[in-house]
C-alpha cells in the first residue's frame, strides 16, 4: 500500500480523476507485455494517451469554466485514442479479445463521466451568466 500525501489538491477528490489515474496505471501494466518493437510506437502512444486523460483533468480544474471544459475535451480526445490503441494491440495479437473488451468498458465509463462533468459545468455556465 502506498502512503498518503498530507497534501491534497481539490481534483484528487474527483472520481473521474482517480479512475483515470488508475486506467493510466492499468495501460502501464499491458503494455509491458507489448513486443519490444513496439516499445517506441503504440506501447508509447497508449501509455501517453492513457496518463493524458488524467493530465488534462488534472491540468483544467484550477481554471475559468471554459478552461477546464477545454481541458475535459482533451481528455474525452485522449479517451477515444485509447479506444484505437486497444484495438490495434488486440488486432496484433498483443491482448486477447477480453482485455481489449475490458479496456472498452473502463474507456466508456470514463467517457460518460467527463461527458457528464463537461454537461453541468456548461449547464452551471447557463444558469450563472
Amino acid at each position: 500500500m502506498s502512503q498518503v500525501s498530507k497534501y491534497n489538491f481539490k481534483f484528487e477528490d474527483l472520481r473521474v480523476y482517480q479512475k483515470a489515474m488508475d486506467f493510466g496505471e492499468l495501460v502501464n501494466l499491458i503494455v509491458k507485455k507489448f513486443p519490444n518493437h513496439e516499445l517506441y510506437a503504440l506501447s508509447s502512444q497508449f501509455r501517453r494517451a492513457a496518463d493524458s486523460i488524467a493530465l488534462n483533468i488534472a491540468e483544467g480544474y484550477p481554471g475559468s469554466d471554459a478552461q477546464f471544459v477545454k481541458h475535459l475535451n482533451h481528455a474525452i480526445y485522449s479517451a477515444n485514442e485509447c479506444v484505437s490503441c486497444s484495438t490495434k494491440a488486440r488486432r496484433r495479437n498483443y491482448i486477447n479479445f477480453e482485455d481489449d473488451e475490458e479496456n472498452r468498458k473502463l474507456i466508456s465509463e470514463l467517457t460518460k463521466m467527463m461527458s457528464s462533468l463537461r454537461k453541468r459545468i456548461l449547464e452551471r455556465k447557463k444558469t450563472n451568466p
